[in-house]
């Protein structure tokens, strides 16, 4: 079929509902009229060779020297609830489209760079920060790269596929474990050098082999094992892969390096975030002026508008973890990070600025957020109305707060721990991929259990940004450290909800009998509404978290008060507010079979499994 004159329009450029003689099977047909150049050919072969058939497709356009080279993505190596947390679909490939010259290809112009899912148009922010990512890296390799230079590398490779080549010798090793399928992720790293990453058995990473990718790597029961982040793992993401196997191999497995660990770089400048306790869960802009500048300019934070439209409680949370912390005497210490916020009548200053910090024009424009109920009165335009009407710099303040939290806290469905007696209860994932597998790894070795973190309100500001940090012995300590330098917990309710600050002024522990009188109190009155209520309204908010904690010899238990030294041994799970006074159940331990029984069950219904 002749191809010639056919006509593009901008809604057929996703790659959806497009006829297959448009793709890869045309070039048999259309080999008279069109001249492609032999290398993409080969490059074309060699994403089939390591990949599958439909890891690439190819559109030609006739009338113009161009061609379109969509490269599938396989990102299901991405646990669940990292997928929800960056908002991408696990189970559709990333599709990367590049766009190159079809008659001089690597001697043409530079590829134009596209980055989407099919199915995930609206909420695909991550899709910013890749393309950024591989704009760059194509950019940079463009300036050395030629269809010569590449037929020399390609020439290498041949000597790999051939039937007594190094490849089928290397499958050959490896199909004494396991058969090597055709994988999207196929190996091109040496076992040797995984086993100095890892800390896994030698016969579990050869079993491992067919599935691995640079940085993250599966295993048969689908748990993710990644390198942590204070080892080599940062400079091995963005290491450039081999070109022996064609551009088209390397950028995709440059894709592959590099989209596990998106979280641990800023979204602008590409450069590794440096944070006191590691990275965290969602990918964040870091705190460069230039990087602020273009985070604000470049339309990221448009998606305050879809979160408070959907997650209105988690945010009036946000605001009011937010509003405690500066309204704390201890400010100066816990509210952290400062925002930076871009000034909307001079958008070449800030507004907020961490270097020059103005606590009392912060509290202005907070004091003129309006509640959630109010927001979701109206569109999310008139909302944005009215507060710029309050305050100019009151919703670019509100889309901080939401943008800047790195973790992901949603609002549990119905399934609840009824236990806790609370309508307000929150799944709370903070850790970031590789933390998470450090824990799981560790769950392997030692077995974990459950135990309460109280903390006041104030302190879950910096909490959901920085992570819970051991803040033994430094500024940060309240409580003191009696019992030596770790997060301390708890299987007992009644001790966390005494660091919560619960039924006591902000910093004084009240005993368990106080617990025990007040809860007794509060549920004998009536209730003014609707336990279901939707919407956090009290200024008088107490939080404890139920965290997942490592049972190693690490965890020092005095009686009921345990100190874990060891940062990545525990992991938030849930969260629990209460309002207005509200008083919880004093008298539950984690350890009751009951309680446990419980807990599994609602994680059960939950995106996070063990």
């Amino acid at each position: 079929m002749d191809v010639k004159g056919q006509g593009w329009t901008d809604e057929e450029s996703d790659g959806e509902n497009e006829p297959e003689q448009f793709l890869y099977g045309i070039q048999g047909s259309c080999a008279a009229d069109l001249y492609r150049h032999p290398q993409l050919d080969a490059d074309i072969e060699a994403v089939k060779d390591i990949y599958t058939d439909s890891a690439v497709s190819v559109r030609e356009y006739g009338t113009i020297d161009d061609v379109d080279i969509d490269l599938q993505i396989n990102i299901s190596f991405l646990d669940e609830e990292v997928a929800t947390a960056w908002k991408v679909i696990r189970t559709e490939p990333i599709v990367l489209r590049l766009r190159f010259s079809l008659s001089q290809y690597l001697d043409g112009p530079e590829p134009s760079v596209e980055v989407f899912q099919p199915s995930n148009k609206e909420s695909f922010s991550l899709g910013l920060q890749l393309k950024k990512i591989l704009s760059t890296f194509t950019s940079q390799q463009w300036k050395h790269l030629s269809n010569e230079f590449l037929k020399a590398q390609q020439e290498k490779r041949h000597s790999w596929f051939k039937a007594g080549g190094t490849i089928k010798k290397f499958r050959a090793g490896l199909s004494i474990f396991s058969p090597i399928p055709k994988s999207p992720s196929f190996p091109l790293i040496q076992d040797t050098v995984l086993k100095g990453k890892l800390n896994v058995p030698e016969l579990r990473v050869t079993r491992l082999m067919n599935r691995s990718i640079s940085c993250t790597m599966k295993n048969p029961k689908g748990e993710l094992f990644s390198y942590p982040p204070n080892s080599q793992a940062g400079g091995h993401c963005k290491n450039i892969p081999t070109l022996e196997y064609g551009f088209l191999v390397q950028i995709m497995k440059y894709s592959e390096q590099r989209i596990p660990t998106l979280n641990e770089y800023c979204v602008v400048c590409d450069e590794q975030h440096v944070f006191q306790n590691g990275s965290m869960l969602k990918p964040a802009v870091c705190t460069r002026e230039l990087c602020v500048f273009s985070f604000y300019t470049l339309g990221v934070m448009s998606g305050a508008a879809e979160e408070v439209a959907t997650g209105a409680e988690v945010v009036d949370l946000l605001v009011a973890m937010c509003r405690a912390a500066l309204e704390s005497p201890r400010k100066s210490i816990i509210f952290e990070p400062y925002p930076s916020v871009v000034d909307p009548n001079d958008p070449k200053t800030l507004a907020f600025n961490p270097k020059k910090k103005n606590y009392e024009r912060l509290q202005k424009a907070l004091d003129s957020v309006m509640s959630i109920r109010e927001m979701t009165q109206g569109s999310y335009l008139e909302i944005k109305k009215q507060m710029d009407k309050l305050d100019p710099l009151a919703h670019p303040l509100l889309q901080w707060i939401i943008s800047s939290n790195r973790s992901h806290i949603v609002k549990l469905p119905l399934s609840r721990l009824k236990f806790m007696h609370t309508s307000h209860q929150f799944l709370l994932l903070s850790s970031p991929p590789a933390k998470e597998a450090r824990f799981r790894t560790a769950k392997k070795l030692y077995g974990s259990t459950f135990a309460f973190h109280g903390s006041h309100i104030e302190n879950w500001h910096s909490v959901l940004r920085n992570g819970l940090v051991n803040a033994s012995y430094t500024k940060l300590q309240l409580h003191g450290a009696a019992y030596g330098k770790g997060i301390y917990l708890s299987p007992i309710s009644s001790i966390s909800f005494g660091y919560s600050g619960m039924g006591k002024g902000q910093h004084r522990m009240p005993t368990k009998d106080e617990l025990v009188q007040r809860y007794n109190r509060m549920n004998t009155l009536p209730q003014s509404r609707p336990i279901q209520s939707r919407f956090l309204q009290s200024r008088n908010l107490n939080c404890i978290a139920l965290c997942e904690v490592i049972t190693s010899k690490d965890l020092q238990k005095h009686g009921n008060i345990w100190v874990c030294p060891v940062s990545d041994h525990v992991c938030t799970r849930f969260f629990f507010v209460y309002e207005d006074g509200q008083v919880g159940d004093a008298n539950i331990n984690t350890q009751e079979p009951k309680i446990q029984k419980e807990i599994m069950r609602v994680i059960g219904t939950q995106i996070y499994s063990s």
